[in-house]
């Protein structure tokens, strides 16, 4: 079926300013991902899931202009933590900022720079390809497609310190497509951390492999550039009694879509996802989440909490498919808004499609103002009326930090959002 007409403009003009690097093993994955880039076309606002965020300076030839904002008086995000830094600039790999590539239980290798006999070769865009069912998702098959540089990373037992993945923006029109790929062998355990605006757009894809009893724990805080863009993916398969868990924290940023997507393929598996975001102003930020249950006794878990103030606007899409013969799932899904005005918004489309009829699942969403009881209880007690807002929005977002498993990196995430919070009083 042809695509429309306008869609197909768009998408011939950004496929134009693209061209497919070079050779390798990767080269049969990237050429079947342009060939479903160029049969969906790219998103545009009639798409089912694309009509709460208008996604066309996602998928513009040339990337919108973004100052890059001035952090250096900042403390940098997980600086004080013993990890394994590699450093992006621009989605430029940055030898000279990162550490030798060498961390116990893990080999890790850039994506520009493998041989063409690579074990990536059995899981390069493999997941992506699988998370385009039911539910396209082109800026990730573009990602597949045309992506740069990024890491393959393979874990064969449990890393002996965390690995940092920092991005940092340079240039006002930087517009960065990296794609990571992980795979936790059985046993292994990874904790991976990121943090950095990345570009003024940046396109990136992470694909993860978990198999049986192996483990991938996430924590990701998104920079604070105002007026920088993204489109993130982050596929994941989970074998049996594997966990997998990630939480996001986005403040600032004119436009994120953040999308994840799982599959629990092995009985007893345990994933969990969370999300937390703090917005003002011409502040756009979209979750958008797919989790099948595909196994016998696995858990999932949904936490998503945004705090927006002065017209910015939060969307939540979540879904929880289980398929037939997925008995004895635990499905639970929640997302939260908390409105500073009356300017603001926030839009969600929760939903469940169960074919199994031994589960316990659930779904909710909320929006409201701040707690006028708990506002009056912290004033009458001496706190000014901005801390005691502060401590309210901490207490709001805590049950998706929590999600961490770590509870050094809890505190780190709260003293983030209290010095975010203090610069937005000051």
């Amino acid at each position: 079926m042809a695509l429309p007409q306008v869609k197909q403009t768009a998408t011939d003009t950004r496929l134009a300013a693209l061209s497919l690097p070079e050779g390798g093993w990767s080269r049969p994955a990237r050429e079947a991902a342009l060939t479903r880039v160029q049969a969906m076309g790219l998103p545009g606002a009639r798409d089912e899931y694309w009509k709460y965020t208008r996604p066309e300076t996602l998928t513009a030839a040339e990337a919108p202009s973004a100052a890059v904002m001035d952090v250096s008086d900042e403390a940098p995000v997980f600086g004080e933590r013993d990890t394994l830094k590699v450093v992006f600039v621009d989605g430029v790999f940055s030898a000279e900022e990162s550490d030798d590539l060498v961390l116990d239980g893990v080999s890790i290798e850039r994506l520009a720079e493998t041989s063409d006999i690579h074990w990536a070769k059995d899981l390069y865009g493999q997941l992506e390809t699988a998370g385009q069912t039911p539910v396209e998702r082109p800026l990730a098959a573009l990602n597949t497609a045309f992506a740069t540089d990024g890491l393959l990373i393979r874990v064969t037992g449990k890393a002996s310190k965390p690995l940092h993945l920092i991005y940092r923006h340079a240039e006002d029109t930087s517009d960065a497509i990296l794609h990571h790929v992980v795979k936790v062998e059985e046993g292994g355990d990874l904790t991976v951390l990121e943090s950095g605006p990345a570009a003024a757009r940046f396109n990136k894809v992470m694909e993860v492999d978990v198999a049986d009893g192996a483990g991938f724990h996430h924590v990701r805080v998104q920079g604070r550039d105002h007026e920088r863009r993204a489109a993130t993916h982050l596929f994941a398969r989970l074998g049996t009694e594997s966990t997998f868990k990630t939480f996001t924290l986005t403040v600032n940023g004119v436009l994120t879509r953040n999308e994840c997507v799982v599959e629990l393929t092995g009985d007893d598996a345990l994933c969990h996802i969370a999300g937390a975001c703090m917005g003002d102003g011409d502040f756009h930020h979209d979750d958008t989440v797919f989790i099948t249950h595909d196994a016998v006794n696995c858990e999932s878990r949904q936490v998503f909490k945004k705090v927006l103030r002065n017209g910015a606007t939060g969307v939540f899409q979540g879904k929880i498919l289980v398929q037939p013969g997925a008995q004895k799932t635990d499905g639970y899904q929640i997302s939260q808004s908390l409105l500073l005005d009356e300017d603001s918004q926030f839009l969600a489309k929760p939903e469940l499609e169960i074919y199994a009829d031994d589960v316990a699942c659930s779904h909710g969403s909320t929006s409201g103002a701040i707690d006028e009881d708990g506002l009056f209880y912290l004033r009458a007690r001496g706190v000014s009326r901005g801390e005691a807002e502060d401590l309210l929005t901490i207490a709001f977002i805590a049950e998706a930090v929590q999600e961490v498993e770590d509870e050094s990196i809890q505190e780190e995430i709260n003293g983030l959002v209290a010095a975010w919070l203090g610069r937005r009083r000051g």
